[in-house]
C-alpha cells in the first residue's frame, strides 16, 4: 500500500491526528535532561513520577496545554511511555489500536476488562467511548523524517469503533496511510483509538518520543488513572 505525507494538514478532530509545529522546542533541553537516565534502546518505559517532567504536563504547560485545547481544561495525564529507537534497538510495530489504560487498582466494574500487569502497573481494557474521548501526544525529542521510522496512522480509523484484529487491514486498506514526519521540539496529537503502526527504520537514527496519554473524565465505580 503507498504511504503518504499529507498535503494538507490532518486535524484531530477530522483525521484523528494533528500536528503540533515547534510546540516544545524551546522546551527540549529541560525534557531531554528529565528523560535522560532512563536505559537507551527500549521498545517503551512506563513512566511514573519522573522529577522535572510534571510541570509540561499540566494544563497551562507546553504540552498538556495542547491536550486541554482538544478534550478540555479538565484534561490530566493519565499515563506516559518513552519510546527510544536507534540502530541497535530497530523495531517495528504492526497495526493496531491502543485498547488498555492504567489504573491505580484493580477494582469490579461493568465493562472493564481483561486485567493484565506491565511494568508493575495495573492495566484495563475499558469500554471504548472511554478511549474516544483521550487524546494521545507524542512528543519528539529527535528529527523524524521518512527513513527514521515515523508513525504511520490510518486517517479517520479513530472513528470506526474497536476494530476486530481480523478487520484492521481491511481498515487501513479503505483509509488508507499517512506518514508523520516530525522535527525535534514537534508534538503530535492522535485521538487515542486512532489506528497506528510503525516499520523499522531504514537509514537509523535515534528516535526518542515521550508518548502521553490524556484524558478529561474520571473513572466510575472506584476505579482511579494511575497518572503521570
Amino acid at each position: 500500500m503507498i504511504i503518504s505525507v499529507a498535503r494538507e494538514p490532518l486535524s484531530f478532530d477530522t483525521h484523528g491526528a494533528q500536528l503540533y509545529q515547534g510546540a516544545v522546542v524551546h522546551d527540549l533541553p529541560d525534557l531531554r535532561s528529565a528523560l535522560g537516565h532512563f536505559p537507551i534502546g527500549r521498545a517503551g518505559i512506563r513512566l511514573k513520577d519522573v522529577e522535572g517532567l510534571q510541570i509540561f504536563l499540566e494544563n497551562d504547560g507546553s504540552i498538556g496545554s495542547i491536550a486541554a485545547s482538544l478534550i478540555g481544561r479538565t484534561s490530566m495525564p493519565v499515563r506516559a511511555i518513552l519510546f527510544d529507537k536507534s540502530e541497535g534497538a530497530n523495531w517495528s510495530l504492526t497495526w493496531h489500536q491502543d485498547r488498555t489504560i492504567c489504573v491505580e487498582q484493580r477494582i469490579e466494574v461493568e465493562g472493564f476488562g481483561p486485567w493484565t500487569w506491565k511494568e508493575g502497573m495495573q492495566h484495563v481494557a475499558p469500554p471504548f467511548e472511554v478511549l474516544a474521548g483521550m487524546a494521545t501526544l507524542r512528543v519528539h525529542l529527535d528529527d523524524v523524517p521518512a527513513a527514521n521510522a515515523p508513525l504511520l496512522i490510518a486517517p479517520g480509523s479513530h472513528r470506526e469503533g474497536r476494530v476486530p484484529e481480523v478487520e484492521v487491514q481491511k481498515v487501513v486498506e479503505r483509509l488508507g496511510i499517512e506518514a508523520c514526519l516530525a522535527k525535534a521540539g514537534d508534538v503530535w496529537a492522535y485521538a487515542t483509538p486512532i489506528l497506528h503502526a510503525s516499520n523499522a527504520a531504514t537509514v537509523p537514527g535515534r528516535r526518542r518520543v515521550l508518548q502521553v496519554d490524556f484524558a478529561a473524565k474520571d473513572l466510575p465505580g472506584g476505579l482511579k488513572w494511575l497518572g503521570v
